[in-house]
Order: C-alpha cells, then sequence, then structure tokens
C-alpha cells in the first residue's frame, strides 16, 4: 500500500462534477468531501448529507425576539415609563426594532455557532486539497480506505476521469 491517503478529482463545470457524483455513488465509492467556489446544494442531497443549522438559527431568532420584547416592555413600561401624547405604555411601537435585533441576534449566533462547530477561528490555517477550488475548479475528495489496493485505487482515477475530470491527482493529507 502507498502512502497517499486521498484522490482527488479535479473538474471545471458544476453540472459534471454532479454527475460524477451520481455515478460515484451509484459504484459505492465513499466521497469524503466537495470543495467549490459557490455552494452545491444538490450535492448536498446526493452525498445524503444533513444540517440542523436551520433549527438552531430559529431558536436564536426566537429567543431573540423574547428578549428584545421583554427587554423592551422593561424599559418602557415597568422601569421608566413617559407619556407622550395620551400613547399607552404598551403599544406596537418597537416592533421594528424586534424584527431588526431578531435577525441580527439569529445571524450573529448562528455564525458563532458555525465557527464553535467547525473548530474555525481567527488565524487557524486550513489548508484545501486544491486551492484553485476557491477560484473556478471543483475538487472531489475520496479518501484512501485502509483496505483499498492500487486496483481499487485505479478504478475510481478511471471512474473521474470517464465522468469529467479535467486532473485527477493523489495527495497526502
Amino acid at each position: 500500500m502507498n502512502n497517499q491517503n486521498q484522490i482527488l478529482g479535479v473538474f471545471d463545470d458544476p453540472d459534471v462534477v454532479t454527475d460524477a457524483v451520481k455515478e460515484l455513488v451509484k459504484h459505492d465509492v465513499k466521497i469524503k468531501d466537495v470543495f467549490s467556489p459557490f455552494p452545491l446544494e444538490h450535492v448536498w442531497d446526493l452525498l445524503k448529507l444533513k444540517t440542523r443549522m436551520p433549527y438552531a438559527t430559529f431558536i436564536y431568532g426566537a429567543l431573540g425576539t423574547a428578549s428584545v420584547f421583554a427587554f423592551l416592555y422593561w424599559t418602557s413600561v415597568t422601569d421608566y415609563p413617559l407619556t407622550f401624547g395620551g400613547k399607552p405604555h404598551n403599544s406596537l411601537s418597537f416592533v421594528v426594532l424586534m424584527f431588526v435585533l431578531t435577525i441580527l441576534s439569529g445571524v450573529v449566533f448562528t455564525l458563532a455557532t458555525l465557527l464553535i462547530r467547525e473548530k474555525m477561528w481567527p488565524g487557524k490555517n486550513n489548508p484545501l486539497p486544491d486551492h484553485r477550488s476557491m477560484d473556478d475548479k471543483f475538487v472531489i475528495v475520496i479518501e484512501q480506505g485502509r483496505d483499498m489496493d492500487d486496483n481499487d485505487m485505479n478504478k475510481i482515477d478511471e471512474l473521474l476521469k470517464q465522468n469529467g475530470a479535467v486532473e485527477v491527482n493523489r495527495s497526502n493529507v
């Protein structure tokens, strides 16, 4: 067994990547990741990946709405009520503030959750398998299993080439 840990299939077109992922999944090849310059949602479906991030965002938004309403109610009705022109203290005058701060709390806490979950912090070095995947290329990463021999690796290489890979490389992690 050689010391190479990954097979990288480099593609030019997102539609070709989708077709290649379909073909690799059909041949029971385990795809570790797909890198692209923009999100490919349909690839998530093909790889059967799921995320709970929308649920977290909803919870953060709901908690943000409740806390903003509680704070505004406390400040304008309980702690320091001011009467302007005979208007009631508990009016809907702060609906716009609640809306904006709901969005703000959802975005900020979702970003914090993402950074914590993915262990990404300022200054961390995350090497990419191919730096062109942030520019104009699409990269399918297939991890070499312990039970793979050279014939299996060559079969995967041929599958990638037959399905439109511009390059097929092997790299160490």
